[in-house]
């Protein structure tokens, strides 16, 4: 599923935070947007995903606009991973999982097996099956965060947004959720603060600066000494290994 942005602008506290954004997502495409903090990146993602409503412009999802699609209907073609959870309440891991249903149920409606079958199947894709009874609360930050990324798999939507999804995940979580997330083949639009995961994981990366879109291209083509010194105010180390990937050191 495409997804596109027209003229997006949204102000926050009588300030601009983003400003005239453009930006098109083709299909099965997984774009990471990079940039440093207060550059942007998570308020176009809410903008997208209806936690925020913009001033001006527009969020087109799949060819229609998303004012004119219901709240359950934009949430059976996109689904989100932020990067903090709270429920409020002591559910399970099954539960928290199950309400990646919930656009499909009526009032009142109960899970169905197929439900069911959806939820234990991404539990266990995520490698968290086994803690199908337990209480959300009581997983470790890495455990929530592949529980809810089986949540959003069971939404069963095209289009997956990322908002900053691994940020206070040790190294081997953050590679699990993005192994997970390619394995996919989703539409997938993902802001990103390391950029050696953006270099591993992004078909294409856009760069945000003081809520503006400066550059977009390669991981390639954008992740050089030079702009990254440009972008974020520090020296790095780009090496290219033999597959092709991107490797990033940093100095100050």
């Amino acid at each position: 599923m495409e997804l596109r942005v027209e003229n997006l602008e949204k102000s926050l506290d009588g300030r601009k935070i983003i400003e005239r954004i453009n930006l098109a997502v083709k299909d099965k495409e997984t774009v990471g947007i990079i940039g440093p903090n207060g550059s942007g990146k998570s308020t176009l993602l809410k903008c997208i995903y209806r936690v925020l409503e913009p001033e001006l412009g527009k969020v087109f999802l799949g060819g229609d606009e998303l004012r004119d699609l219901s709240v359950r209907e934009s949430a059976m073609r996109q689904a989100v991973l932020a990067q903090h959870h709270s429920t409020g309440f002591d559910f399970t891991v099954l539960e928290v999982v199950l309400m990646g249903r919930s656009p499909y149920k009526g009032i009142l409606e109960r899970y169905n097996e197929e439900d069911f079958a959806l939820a234990h199947k991404y539990l266990a894709f995520t490698g968290m099956e086994r803690f199908a009874k337990n209480s959300f609360a009581t997983l470790s930050g890495g455990e929530q965060q592949r529980v809810m990324l089986a949540r959003a798999l069971t939404q069963s939507t095209p289009c997956l947004i990322l908002d900053e999804p691994t940020n206070h995940l040790d190294i081997r979580y953050q590679l699990q959720v993005m192994e997970n997330v390619r394995q996919m083949n989703l539409t997938v639009i993902a802001a990103i603060h390391d950029l050696n995961i953006a270099a591993a994981y992004c078909d294409r990366l856009i760069a945000m600066r003081r809520g503006h879109i400066i550059r977009e291209g390669t991981p390639r083509e954008l992740l050089n000494e030079e702009f990254i010194y440009e972008l974020y105010e520090v020296h790095a180390r780009v090496v290219e290994l033999d597959d092709g990937t991107v490797v990033i050191s940093y100095r100050l």
